[in-house]
């Protein structure tokens, strides 16, 4: 039987990640497995539990949403060690992306019987960022910004987050000129509002930003949009739900193994829901070395 710890991400510490928790916890207990549970005061020291549990030969639940499981699978990333994920944060499109059930009990029924699978992760070297792993995706331009501003709300949750702070992101959105270089090869010099550097499919609660990516197939898809007038922008980003945005002449989609990253001005980028960071960034895809539980 499978032996558990569960890293609460500490903004959901005593509320939505204890009760996305504990019907789970008591199934997995009821079942005969073990469990316990640690609250993080940081995504920092999030990912110091993760490793002692990985170091103890302990299955680990990141108990959160995409930070959470970015921080947690990124420090197992390339260890051997499983990875489970309790979905808890207002987006959670990793758990999305693996196709993890909503229901408690058939998520634990998961957690207990399931196979474990190897994942891509990817690498992320800048100036803040030497060398950190991240699961989901890394994103440059005005999805950065627009997530900054959803982090930061203090009176919106969910979804509604991410659409406010889109629209004010947008708003206030002037194009920027990107150059994106895939596996070395020449650059591609584009003008616009946004570069994704994908391995899960899913961002920003639940919007299909590459619907072509796949977590185990060993590549990035990059997904950039063009300029284009805002309106037209705004109803890209409804599009966004279902994915027909690809076929928008403005957003066009490369693949490789390797993606670069640059802007002409001073942009923020952000990786697995967090935004802490400024272009230019290089990212690198690390095929199937997270373990998981899907």
């Amino acid at each position: 039987m499978r032996q558990f710890t569960a890293v609460v991400n500490p903004a959901a510490g005593s509320s939505s990640g204890t009760a996305a928790l504990l019907p789970v916890a008591r199934l997995l207990r009821e079942a005969g497995a073990g469990l316990e549970t640690r609250y993080s005061r940081s995504l920092d020291h999030a990912r110091e539990l993760a490793r002692q549990a990985a170091a103890e030969g302990r299955t680990v639940l990141a108990v959160g949403g995409d930070g959470m499981a970015g921080a947690v699978g990124g420090v197992l990333s390339g260890t051997g060690a499983v990875l489970g994920l309790v979905p808890s944060g207002r987006g959670n499109d990793f758990a999305r992306a693996l196709g993890l059930p909503a229901d408690p009990a058939a998520l634990a029924e998961l957690l207990l019987h399931g196979e474990p699978a190897a994942v891509d992760t990817i690498r992320v070297d800048s100036a803040a960022h030497d060398g950190v792993t991240v699961l989901g995706s890394v994103y440059a331009g005005v999805d950065a910004v627009a997530n900054r501003y959803a982090n930061h709300s203090r009176y919106l949750r969910g979804a509604a987050s991410y659409y406010a702070g889109g629209a004010r992101a947008v708003a206030a959105w002037r194009p920027a000129a990107f150059r994106v270089t895939v596996d070395g090869a020449e650059p591609a010099e584009r003008h616009g509002y946004t570069v994704v550097a994908a391995n899960s499919g899913y961002y920003g609660f639940g919007r299909r930003i590459a619907p072509g990516a796949r977590v185990d197939d060993g590549l990035l898809d990059v997904v950039i949009v063009r300029h284009a007038p805002k309106r037209l922008f705004f109803a890209m980003m409804n599009e966004l739900k279902t994915g027909a945005h690809l076929r928008r002449p403005q957003v066009e989609v490369l693949r490789g193994k390797e993606i670069r990253i640059e802007a002409d001005r001073d942009l923020p980028y952000g990786a697995d829901g967090e935004v802490d960071a400024a272009l230019p960034v290089t990212v690198r895809v690390q095929p199937g070395a997270l373990t998981v539980l899907r």
